[in-house]
């Protein structure tokens, strides 16, 4: 029965040895992949879009629904990254109603601004204005190829054949830079992420978001829904 119980201290010496050996900022880095967020502190900017006829299929908001409406890719958010993972909610600060006012227009529906600002606009590190006024440029950067925009009929498409669509309307974007994520098995598209650096670069995604956009996509092809 001791030569277990000793085995195990030893276990535990070795352990505790290993941890006290690691550079600090190893040590850092662990409790900070650990940690709910700290604001301005995450490696990538992913812009969110939604395909809007996919959200509209199971929900309905009037604002983003209604007939007629014809709304195609819209922005869902613009969420700071870590390469595994993302942090969230990394203060209290409150939306003032100039804010809300101002930019709530950005959304698709009036109740996405206090929402996107308080589980991400947080974790930025930018004042509100500020990190509205980058959501909007970071959307405005990126072209939407001419088959995607408002589709009278469904798109059936690959998943090659669709980020590469993006990489012709976007010459400069790097590979990975648009990911898209699917629904239903990975039978129709939900939306996309693209990817930009702190500064406002187009830069490849993280690999953990590329395997989890390859996952979710992983048919043969999806269909994006045509727009109402």
């Amino acid at each position: 029965m001791r030569e277990p119980k000793s085995k195990l201290a030893a276990l535990m010496l070795l352990a505790l040895s290993f941890s006290l050996s690691l550079p600090s900022g190893a040590q850092a880095e662990s409790r900070y992949q650990r940690s709910e967020g700290e604001p301005g502190r995450f490696d990538y900017y992913a812009v969110a879009l939604s395909w809007s006829p996919a959200f509209c299929a199971t929900h309905d908001d009037p604002n983003q629904c209604a007939p007629g409406r014809q709304a195609g890719f819209v922005l869902h958010g613009l969420w700071p990254q870590y390469e595994r993972g993302y942090p969230q909610s990394c203060s209290r600060e409150r939306l003032s109603g100039a804010d809300i006012a101002r930019y709530a227009p950005l959304y698709p529906s009036p109740k996405l601004i206090g929402h996107e600002w308080s589980k991400h606009g947080t974790c930025s590190g930018l004042a509100p204005a500020a990190y509205f006024e980058l959501s909007s440029k970071l959307r405005a950067q990126l072209q939407i190829p001419a088959p995607f925009q408002k589709p009278a009929q469904p798109v059936r498409t690959s998943y090659a054949d669709f980020t590469g669509a993006f990489k012709r309307a976007n010459p400069r974007l790097p590979e990975n830079a648009v990911l898209p994520f699917c629904g239903g098995g990975g039978r129709f598209l939900n939306e996309i992420h693209a990817c930009f650096s702190k500064d406002g670069a187009a830069m490849a995604c993280g690999a953990a978001e590329v395997r989890r956009s390859q996952n979710t996509c992983r048919q043969g092809s999806f269909l994006i829904q045509s727009v109402r």
